[in-house]
């Protein structure tokens, strides 16, 4: 069986191949070693872009921009617009196709004066068996997936990342705050923030890995079932805090959180 460290050198082969590249970076575990390998094969050739939108915590923009500066990758922040795609805002069960078609057509734009004919994005080994419409969208850009390519899974990430120094190696796993919406519920800018301002409550309180779903007045908080009891302890100071975010019920799923759950 190949070891993280030989899958690395295969991804390093293959990055080098492309000649120059463009990087869909979010500053989550994938995409920040991702990044970082690409950095490190082709130098100045590689670009790494990161879209700014209502989708996105400001926090984790504002962390990914500084992580990419501290690193000395070539960064580029452009802005996307999926939230005035009715497609989108529908909330369908393939949002995720319309974000992703979204970034992938303005990172054509934004590198095609330089020359950038390839782009790649942060999809790894596990992601294989799971609904991911944006991977749809990602085909029909060609856009590559190196990871996924060097069969490398979370873990061998997290390990790779450790050994470069990457602050994200211990990351939560995260996704834009879209996934907060219930399929079939309509996504609108103003609970979308009403989202981020109450998981902000959750980040300052110390929980790493969180949800919080929304359902109208009421938003379902998911975390970490060894953090129950710790969060009974403090829930008054936590529904205070999320009623004034703008929530009128505050609950907590007993499921607790659990990687690729649904809102």
């Amino acid at each position: 069986m190949s070891t993280p460290e030989k899958k690395e050198a295969a991804l390093l082969a293959e990055l080098k191949q492309y000649g120059s590249l463009a990087v869909a970076y979010s500053g989550g575990v994938d995409s920040s070693y991702l990044a970082d390998a690409v950095h490190e094969a082709l130098g100045s050739r590689a670009i790494m872009i990161i879209a700014d939108s209502p989708s996105i915590p400001r926090r984790e923009l504002q962390e990914a921009v500084e992580l990419a500066k501290d690193r000395g990758w070539n960064l580029r922040v452009i802005q996307t617009r999926e939230h005035d795609d009715e497609a989108y805002l529908e909330n369908q069960g393939n949002r995720c196709f319309y974000c992703k078609n979204e970034l992938f057509t303005r990172m054509e734009a934004e590198v095609s004066a330089l020359g950038i004919r390839v782009l790649a994005y942060g999809a790894i080994e596990d992601d294989k068996g799971d609904v991911r419409p944006g991977t749809q969208a990602a085909e029909n850009h060609q856009v590559v997936a190196p990871l996924q390519n060097a069969g490398l899974c979370k873990e061998e990430i997290r390990v790779l990342s450790k050994k470069r120094g990457l602050p994200t190696a211990e990351k939560a796993s995260f996704a834009c705050l879209g996934s907060r919406f219930p399929t079939g519920t309509r996504i609108d800018l103003a609970s979308m923030t009403r989202v981020e301002r109450a998981e902000t409550v959750l980040r300052d309180c110390g929980y790493s890995q969180y949800r919080v779903r929304h359902h109208g007045d009421l938003c379902r908080i998911e975390i970490d079932p060894a953090d129950f009891d710790r969060m009974l302890a403090e829930r008054q100071e936590i529904i205070t805090a999320i009623r004034a975010a703008g929530y009128r019920y505050v609950t907590m799923d007993l499921n607790g959180y659990s990687t690729g759950s649904s809102a």
